[in-house]
């Protein structure tokens, strides 16, 4: 099971998949040297800047009744030999599950601005929407403005310095890095890791605590 995962499971996503002891599973790793993948860091982000920032509509209140009401924002960045390739993503609070996400080179507006319309093609959500994410430049700046504007989309902002008010997509990051890789060969290789990661892990089987060890998907095909 652990290979199977490709180390992404530690003791306690184990034992709720095969219904054994989580003792047993602990010690069973543990006497075979095996852990799952260590934590690292998150993307800086540049909030000096002269565009309106809106106030903070989410509160930490993270959780929410039915899907597409709130969606929160967040870019990191993965190492390769290359060079970082830069990740944005949106997840729907709701399930938790990843509805858009996009990959450069550079943490630009571009960036931010493809993860979003892939989520808004995927999702097509209602007027009222809150969109939350940092004050960092590329969810601040006008493009990307204009195209919650459009939509619909209400925008919620954290407050300067307080990485705990966008805590979910802090920790969808974290738990990308523990258990998709920390460095890679190649951009290339970075990219394709990450999208098998959502569409073959993390969206349709990961067993997420928070939703009662079901998958995103799963989650929400439990509640339709």
């Amino acid at each position: 099971m652990f290979k199977a995962k490709k180390g992404r499971y530690g003791s306690p996503r184990i034992h709720r998949e095969l219904h054994v002891c989580r003792h047993r599973v602990a010690r069973i790793l543990r006497e075979n040297g095996l852990c799952a993948r260590p934590k690292r860091r998150y993307c800086r982000t540049e909030s000096t800047h002269d565009w309106k920032t809106p106030k903070n509509l989410l509160g930490r209140n993270f959780e929410v009744p039915e899907p597409d009401r709130i969606w929160v924002g967040d870019v990191t960045y993965l190492a390769t030999d290359e060079g970082w390739l830069y990740l944005a993503v949106l997840l729907d609070l709701y399930s938790r599950r990843v509805v858009g996400w996009a990959t450069s080179t550079h943490n630009d507006e571009q960036l931010t601005l493809a993860a979003l319309r892939m989520a808004l093609a995927e999702r097509e959500p209602e007027p009222g929407l809150v969109h939350h994410s940092d004050r960092g430049t590329t969810y601040a700046a006008g493009a990307y403005q204009d195209v919650l504007d459009e939509n619909g989309i209400i925008c919620s902002m954290s407050r300067k310095g307080n990485c705990w008010d966008n805590a979910v997509a802090e920790s969808f990051f974290s738990t990308l890095d523990f258990e998709c890789g920390s460095r890679f060969t190649s951009r290339a290789a970075a990219r394709d890791a990450v999208v098998d990661y959502i569409l073959g892990f993390y969206n349709p089987t990961r067993l997420h605590s928070y939703l009662g060890y079901l998958s995103p998907m799963d989650f929400e095909r439990a509640a339709a």
